[in-house]
């Protein structure tokens, strides 16, 4: 995400210089670049939270698959890593 607002932070001084050297008055510089800062401001807001929306559902998910296989039955025939039956090792 810091490169897109380090793009974005870029532009926002990179568009008004290029506006002013082809001859546009300064204060339509000036208004692009407040427009420009908007955009990046709000971009950058709506991707943190898609960032902590999407980490809050991988954390959800991985909760739901430990808790699923912590509180599992056991098994019809009894069989596990130890069972009581022990078999000759070559």
């Amino acid at each position: 995400m810091s490169d897109v607002v380090r793009w974005g932070a870029f532009s926002c001084a990179l568009v008004p210089l290029v506006l002013i050297i082809s001859g546009v008055s300064w204060t339509g510089a000036l208004g692009t670049a407040a427009g420009l800062a908007a955009v990046t401001c709000s971009c950058r807001a709506l991707l943190r939270q898609s960032e902590r929306t999407a980490a809050r559902l991988r954390t959800r998910a991985l909760r739901r698959h430990r808790d699923r296989r912590a509180y599992s039955a056991p098994s019809a025939h009894g069989g596990g890593r130890h069972s009581d039956r022990r078999t000759p090792v070559d």
